[in-house]
């Protein structure tokens, strides 16, 4: 498949660590792929789902202990610990290999090794990276080549460069006392085990995308951001791009393949979907900030998802989609997952694969983080410039949380310095749900917490260092908040479809056609500038969650100062500034 050296020495070693009985490299063909998914119904690892109702879809189930990410279990592996930041796990290089290798050793026996060449974003685009993964999991194989580009393009373009990511991924015995997901940002090099879930395993989404990557963008003068990527077309037919940051519940997705109400529909808007969870971006010839999605597919929650919610997603499943973790539907071979209609099937197995009567069963069937691995293709509303390697110009970076009250619906940054401020500081507030205390606030920075992949002071410094670079061809920074509540515990805001109104806004503020109100801690509309025909809520309605209230933000600057304390000296002068700034403005 390859002559690359630094391939094939890599490969050397790691078949000696693991002793694979046979190895096999994906390439990309889909009578490969068709045979590995026959092979891995015929040993039970996925189950073949109706064709007609769902063609070429498939259903598979994890361990019962192996459901989701395990940040506790997420290492940063640099070379020095006070690279990996105050933010991250870390353990020293030599000594996590040493303990890897221990785990992974002869974990192939009477298994088959798989070698993964993929690239993240199209092909020998200039914003593209390419890994290699080796696996012992076809179930990882089948998702990989729906949410990378994989196979025997992504060789030659590698050619014999050695500027690729290694990845070694071992069920092992899915033990989750030996469970671990390291990165070693020096070292090019990701190693997952004793896990069988996409985050853990799938590694070129979280591990490479944004851990590794973000540490690559740092030294090479890009960026690896947690961000959604969405054109918003106008009557005229011009399209804007916007990238935005939201922690998780906060709504990403269905911004992200946003419908418009029917008010904006009729008049010619449309949207369309770039990405839904990653961007990387790079400064253009033309000095403007341009993003592509690096992946080629969604890995999204399927429990809540359904027609009224977020159709495109629904409608971006039916066809070539890995279901994993949900309910089996026995009577027509489909699945079901709570929240995707009220009509849960009785003859039915649950994510833990026992029989389930969705009638009358006091458990869920479906696992709360239960997936959909769906091609990006399917989407009704993916951007004809999905595909384009040069990628898409942002026009303004979107930051959102979840709060209460504190946060109104929509505000924009003073300039760039000050937007990295705005990002900084990004929060949600937690429900009774979650943790037992109401109203306590999470500080995510740039929804980039759990996957920041080196010291979250310099990543700060590296956003600056870049609108130095971008100078007045920057794009705006705006925060929204589409959760505001009222004095009953109710949402406001309509949201959904009807957030276009909010970005309408925002792309006429980064065309200088619209005016804004000067609070202490930025910009915000003037209420009339919000357009809510065919909405039932009153402009003196949407001035209270426009509101910004001094005594509730003096309380926030107290929070932000406590958190920046966390990053010591590392915290850029310019954040420190504009914390000083926002606490003058409130006295």
């Amino acid at each position: 498949m390859t002559q690359n050296q630094s391939v094939l020495e890599w490969m050397e070693k790691m078949k000696e660590l693991v002793c694979p009985d046979r190895v096999i490299w994906i390439d990309g063909t889909q009578e490969q792929l068709e045979s590995l998914r026959a092979e891995a119904c015929k040993t039970g690892e996925m189950i073949k789902l109706n064709e007609e109702k769902l063609p070429g879809c498939y259903l598979h189930r994890t361990a019962v202990n192996d459901v989701a990410r395990v940040e506790g279990r997420t290492f940063i592996c640099s070379r020095s610990e006070e690279d990996a930041g105050p933010t991250n796990h870390w353990m020293e290089p030599s000594k996590a290999y040493e303990m890897l290798y221990g785990i992974a050793k002869n974990s192939y026996r009477g298994r088959t090794m798989y070698v993964i060449p993929y690239s993240m974003g199209p092909v020998g685009s200039p914003f593209a990276k390419i890994g290699i993964e080796l696996t012992d999991s076809i179930y990882v194989v089948l998702n990989m080549s729906i949410m990378t580009r994989v196979g025997n393009e992504v060789v030659k373009t590698l050619g014999n460069s050695s500027d690729w990511v290694r990845g070694l991924h071992c069920k092992c015995e899915i033990d989750e006392e030996k469970r671990y997901i390291c990165h070693f940002p020096e070292d090019n090099t990701i190693i997952s085990v004793n896990s069988g879930y996409g985050g853990n395993v799938l590694l070129g989404k979280k591990c490479f995308a944004l851990r590794i990557a973000s540490f690559l963008g740092k030294n090479e003068g890009w960026m690896a951001e947690h961000m959604l990527i969405l054109g918003i077309q106008n009557p005229l037919g011009e399209i804007k791009y916007v990238a935005a940051a939201f922690p998780s519940a906060c709504g990403k997705t269905n911004l992200a393949m946003l419908i418009p109400p029917e008010f904006y529909r009729q008049k010619g808007y449309k949207i369309w979907t770039v990405g839904d969870d990653i961007a990387w971006m790079r400064i253009g010839p033309d000095g403007r900030l341009w993003a592509i999605n690096p992946e080629n597919g969604f890995f999204g929650v399927a429990p809540g998802t359904n027609v009224k919610s977020n159709p495109n997603a629904l409608a971006t499943t039916k066809s070539g989609t890995i279901f994993t973790n949900v309910v089996h539907n026995l009577d027509d071979n489909t699945v079901w997952w709570e929240g995707l209609d009220h009509n849960p099937p009785k003859n039915a197995v649950d994510w833990k694969g026992r029989p389930w009567d969705g009638t009358s069963s006091k458990e869920k069937g479906a696992h709360p983080n239960s997936r959909f691995t769906a091609p990006a293709k399917n989407c009704p509303c993916i951007s004809p410039e999905f595909e384009n390697g040069r990628g898409v110009p942002i026009s303004a970076i979107i930051f959102g949380g979840r709060r209460a009250r504190t946060t109104p619906l929509v505000y924009q940054s003073r300039d760039w310095n000050n937007g990295v401020f705005v990002g900084s500081i990004m929060a949600s507030e937690t429900t009774a749900a979650a943790t037992g205390a109401v109203g306590v606030v999470r500080r995510d920075p740039m929804a980039m917490l759990p996957f920041c992949g080196y010291h979250m002071g310099d990543y700060f410094k590296h956003w600056i260092d870049m609108g130095e670079r971008l100078g007045d061809k920057a794009p705006k920074i705006f925060n929204v908040n589409w959760f505001r509540l009222d004095d009953e515990g109710h949402f406001i805001w309509p949201g959904f479809g009807d957030n276009l109104r909010v970005l309408e806004w925002i792309l006429q503020r980064c065309e200088g056609k619209a005016d804004a109100v000067d609070t202490p801690i930025g910009f915000v509309p003037k209420a009339d500038d919000i357009n809510l025909s065919g909405l039932d809520l009153t402009v003196d309605t949407l001035k209270t969650i426009l509101n910004v209230d001094s005594a509730d933000w003096a309380k926030e600057a107290d929070g932000i100062e406590e958190f920046y304390q966390k990053f010591g000296d590392k915290l850029p002068k310019e954040l420190k500034a504009e914390l000083k700034k926002l606490k003058e403005k409130l006295a």
